[in-house]
């Protein structure tokens, strides 16, 4: 139940974010929305631990998303130096690595964290494997097991469950 409601909370306020309007209209088609969402995936059983993380959106806001927005601009800016360069120095590669997430979560925040960094993109994605395209040979050592962005995301999964 609590889920449920964290789940509702939250669509509610993205609706809200999004239209940027609070007329009463609009909020109605908010809160309707966001309750028949919620209806849907009560009865598909899929608010959960997996499909509605709550007990992970405190760390995530406050330490993880603070930290991938700034590698996402440093990557943002890399890419853009090697594509504005006259040289045009790219060494496409293909590498696997082997995540240390052991959740559905973990595993999808991490495989996901690599292709909104730009230069890089999770092409397969396995509970013991990632296929990952990097723009340079620097961006592809990068992703290896163990770097910043494993370690970051294997704390942001360990992050304990309360019950609820």
């Amino acid at each position: 139940m609590l889920r449920s409601l964290s789940l509702f909370l939250f669509l509610s306020v993205f609706w809200l974010l999004l239209s940027g309007m609070p007329l009463p209209f609009l909020l109605a088609a908010g809160v309707g929305s966001a309750l028949a969402v919620v209806w849907f995936a009560h009865r598909l059983d899929v608010i959960d631990h997996e499909g509605h993380p709550a007990h992970l959106v405190w760390h995530a806001m406050l330490s993880y998303w603070p930290w991938l927005l700034k590698e996402i601009a440093v990557s943002g800016w890399q890419v853009t130096r090697v594509v504005l360069d006259p040289r045009l120095p790219i060494s496409p590669t293909l590498v696997r690595m082997r995540p240390s997430q052991t959740t559905d979560v973990g595993l999808v925040t991490h495989a996901n964290s690599i292709t909104l960094t730009p230069g890089t993109i999770s092409l397969e994605v396995g509970s013991d494997e990632f296929l990952v395209h990097a723009l340079t040979r620097d961006g592809a050592a990068g992703v290896q097991r163990g770097g910043a962005m494993d370690l970051r995301v294997r704390a942001l999964e360990s992050r304990p469950e309360k019950a609820g």
